[in-house]
């Protein structure tokens, strides 16, 4: 028999609080963390919004603020959240080989020196007009570039720094497929302790696109809502009236532990880490495949690995973007895998009070469904008013739902066509 992976440990840093009670606590109650951006200055775009991460600093989790000065932003949300997560399981009072607990993040990018970058394009156009200096351009980087900076750019520092902050010496992995990339990092991380290769791991994502860069390329790709005048309303997922995502930020991070391991310490145990699905749509890179055949996939791929059937799902956390043909896509899909039995299925998208986490999308709702088991209640979708005749299931619309929630889907599709499905359920020894 293979080995089963539970969840003894839960952190958290996102839009809607610091800790994981003060966020659940706001899902429930249907608040928004969408404000307009403070981060830098947004004026000229088209969209001005964003869920950003206010009133935090690295030192709140026990760390040194000037250590971490000129590390990613992303990796200070990995930090806190990592503390919280090891914190709340106490896993390495119970750790005699570090080799054998791991850290498996899905994180993104890291700090974009927007300025220097800009001093950089300045110089290697001046002297020469429409011509572009490339010597200029190397001369001024390595003039005024930070090397400390320029390295925390790799995806792979926040897993790196988490590692060092404990001492944990076993595998190290990153993985970057955008919106699906936590959840891959929990299913792969998964099945690292299922084969036996290690008892724990410290599963992830960290992210932050609210900077020049990551509002240029979404505006660019219009998959940005631009409803700047009502801030809290623009995520509104599965609604008629939606005309995009919101970008959030922040950082969520599970304890995945070996069951026999977890009991021998007495850990507390929140759920059941039960199937993993993971797909390619192999269709285009910024559309999902218009019959959702890797959405359907991964969550049959999800069910078969956990020996379970669709009849036996009580809720879904959709990836619900809030896009026109992402949602009525993932509805479609939810058609397909639970047919005549869709409709009495709950669905809802919590994107519409925290915004889209990008690489840390995943791993976030994937707590939430873990939660819903544990609470037995249902976060809703806010911002749904107008009905669509596409989507046409049940999203749970602006008030939370009381349910027995045994097992749950948490659904991440990521641009490049990748697409995953968790299953968790609720432990039974």
């Amino acid at each position: 028999m293979r080995r089963r992976v539970v969840v003894t440990g839960l952190g958290m840093i996102n839009p809607l609080g610091t800790d994981v009670a003060t966020v659940w606590n706001a899902l429930v109650s249907g608040q928004s963390g969408v404000g307009d951006i403070t981060i830098f200055d947004a004026s000229d775009y088209p969209t001005k919004i964003a869920a950003e991460i206010r009133d935090w600093d690295v030192s709140q989790c026990g760390e040194d603020k000037e250590v971490w000065r000129k590390r990613g932003r992303h990796a200070r949300f990995a930090a806190g959240a990592a503390v919280q997560a090891v914190n709340d399981s106490g896993i390495l009072d119970s750790i005699r080989d570090r080799a054998r607990v791991g850290v498996y993040f899905g994180a993104g990018e890291g700090n974009q020196d927007f300025h220097h970058f800009t001093q950089m394009v300045a110089d290697a156009t001046a002297s020469s007009g429409d011509e572009f200096d490339v010597k200029a351009f190397i001369k001024k980087g390595l003039e005024i570039l930070d090397p400390e900076q320029e390295l925390e750019q790799e995806p792979s520092m926040p897993s790196a720094h988490v590692a060092n902050m404990f001492d944990i010496q076993g595998p190290n992995i990153n993985c970057l497929t955008a919106c699906a990339a936590s959840s891959q990092a929990v299913g792969e991380a998964t099945e690292l302790i299922r084969r036996g290769n290690v008892d724990a791991m410290l599963a992830g994502g960290a992210h932050s696109m609210i900077h020049p860069f990551g509002l240029t390329g979404f505006s660019l790709l219009t998959a940005l809502s631009t409803n700047n005048q009502h801030p809290t309303g623009a995520s509104r997922p599965f609604d008629r009236l939606r005309d995009g995502f919101v970008l959030g930020e922040g950082s969520s991070v599970v304890i995945l532990e070996e069951l026999e391991h977890a009991k021998r310490r007495g850990a507390k145990i929140y759920g059941e880490v039960l199937g993993y699905g993971c797909t390619a749509d192999a269709y285009r890179i910024t559309d999902i495949h218009p019959e959702g055949r890797g959405a359907i996939g991964c969550m049959r791929a999800s069910l078969q690995d956990a020996g379970r059937s669709p009849d036996d799902v009580d809720y879904i956390n959709a990836h619900g973007t809030s896009t026109t043909v992402n949602d009525k896509v993932e509805t479609a899909a939810c058609k397909a895998v639970f047919g005549d039995r869709a409709p009495q299925v709950p669905v809802s998208s919590t994107k519409s009070m925290m915004g889209h986490l990008i690489a840390a999308a995943g791993v976030t709702e994937m707590i939430v469904c873990l939660l819903s088991i544990r609470e037995k209640v249902i976060p809703p979708t806010i911002n749904l008013e107008n009905p669509d005749p596409l989507c046409d299931l049940d999203y749970v619309p602006g008030t939370a739902r009381e349910a027995d929630v045994r097992l749950a889907l948490n659904n991440s599709f990521g641009f490049g066509g990748q697409n995953v499905t968790l299953a968790v359920g609720q432990f039974a020894d």
